[in-house]
């Protein structure tokens, strides 16, 4: 069957391309003007490929990704994949933040990712999932992230280069101070102005994601929260209700209030580094890029109905369904290992694996760590703030970890009591 795609679409595109040709022609003559003139021609280049874009749109030419590419991609494409890309990707990123700090390389992931996007929108189940109304602010919050982190780290990699050639910060050098009046109170009018007005030409293009009146006769499928909980949904997937709604979302509001308490390191403050807060740093953008805006990501854009993963490219279908064989550590340990049956079993000695295994987690890795590789912070810190931050990072690690289990063993309770509604 031979895809079309509708004039809209197609004057979409061309005025996407004709924009990031023009991008693009602008970052070429800044590096024209800086006089670095390899950078200018590659991307010179880059804009000679957008036009040719929106050209092709503009004469109504039928350009679309390649089915094949599509379906090969939605093949490849599972939680799995998803989540190993995204560690990967952070650790590369922190790796060579030298080199990834750069503006050229920090332009050159945006193209990528601009262009990936523009051939992506020529598939309709790709433009149904990323224009529907509800989910395009979560795409513009999705660029926003990407943009401050990749600032952050731009100012982090220059200050920590300054300050190991004895040069005061960044922020050093910009110790202007400026009245509220009329200083503060004309940017943030001006702000304001700016605000509502793209705020009404957004209401104006923009349908409003209005739904007909809730009724218990018709669910939607998929039934999902609004995306600042997405995460805690996609995290029910792996824990129980109780775990994934209540403990978890408890111990991130306790880590962060414990955060200025238990954090020795004096160094870095009021300016942009990594190297002198390389922990800190790794360990915060770890739990809220890879285990919070990833999740997001998932639940918002891979998640359909039944709650199913589907490729980018992929149609929701309702019917789908996958069977999954769950099993509990209790199984694995009894059944499959000492081949014991489970019926009439003591439910404290059925689970007994389980309960080992939970308080070898919680009170002997802190110890063994506070002896091995995290003694400089234990020494550092004493015993109640170290036992504080481990104990944080074992329920922030807590959450891959069932997430790698599920995957490869497909384990769904490490302690399971049916008879009084706990799981773990």
């Amino acid at each position: 069957m031979n895809e079309h795609l509708s004039l809209d679409v197609q004057a979409g595109l061309m005025w996407f391309y004709v924009l990031l040709a023009a991008m693009n022609a602008v970052f070429a003559l800044a590096m024209l003007r800086a006089k670095k003139f390899p950078g200018a021609v590659l991307w010179a280049a880059v804009t000679g490929l957008a036009l040719m874009h929106a050209l092709a749109y503009f004469l109504h030419g039928n350009v679309i990704l390649p089915k094949s590419i599509r379906e090969n991609i939605d093949a490849l494409m599972n939680p799995v994949l998803y989540t190993t890309l995204s560690v990967v990707a952070f650790a590369l990123m922190l790796f060579f933040r030298k080199y990834v700090a750069r503006p050229q390389v920090g332009w050159a992931i945006l193209n990528i990712v601009l262009f990936a996007g523009g051939w992506a929108m020529t598939d309709s189940n790709f433009q149904a999932i990323v224009a529907k109304p509800d989910n395009v602010p979560i795409s513009m919050l999705i660029f926003s992230v990407g943009f401050f982190t990749w600032l952050g780290l731009h100012r982090a990699v220059r200050n920590d280069e300054r300050m190991d050639r004895g040069e005061p910060a960044l922020e050093k050098l910009d110790d202007e101070k400026v009245l509220v009046w009329p200083d503060l109170v004309y940017t943030e009018l001006i702000c304001m102005v700016i605000c509502t007005f793209v705020l009404i030409v957004w209401a104006i293009v923009l349908k409003a994601p209005l739904e007909p009146p809730a009724t218990t006769s018709k669910a939607p499928n998929p039934s999902k929260a609004p995306w600042y909980f997405l995460g805690l949904q996609e995290m029910l997937v792996y824990f129980d209700p109780w775990m994934a709604g209540v403990v978890l979302p408890t111990f991130i509001i306790i880590g962060l209030m414990a955060l200025p308490y238990i954090d020795f390191n004096r160094e870095g403050n009021g300016f942009y580094t990594f190297k002198r807060r390389a922990f800190a740093i790794t360990t915060f953008m770890f739990g809220f890029i890879v285990l919070w805006v990833t999740l997001i990501v998932l639940g918002t854009f891979l998640r359909g109905p039944n709650w199913n993963f589907f490729g980018p490219f992929s149609p929701w279908d309702p019917h789908k369904v996958l069977p999954l064989n769950n099993v509990n550590v209790s199984e694995l340990f009894w059944l499959r290992m000492l081949h014991q049956p489970l019926e009439g079993m003591n439910p404290g000695l059925r689970e007994l694996p389980g309960l080992v295994l939970v308080f070898a987690y919680l009170f002997l890795i802190p110890p063994l760590l506070a002896r091995t590789v995290f003694r400089k912070f234990f020494i550092k810190m004493g015993f109640a703030r170290f036992m504080v931050l481990v104990v944080l990072l074992l329920f922030m690690a807590a959450l891959p970890i069932k997430m790698v289990l599920r995957w490869t063993l497909n384990l769904k309770y490490v302690v399971s009591f049916p008879e009084a509604f706990f799981n773990i």
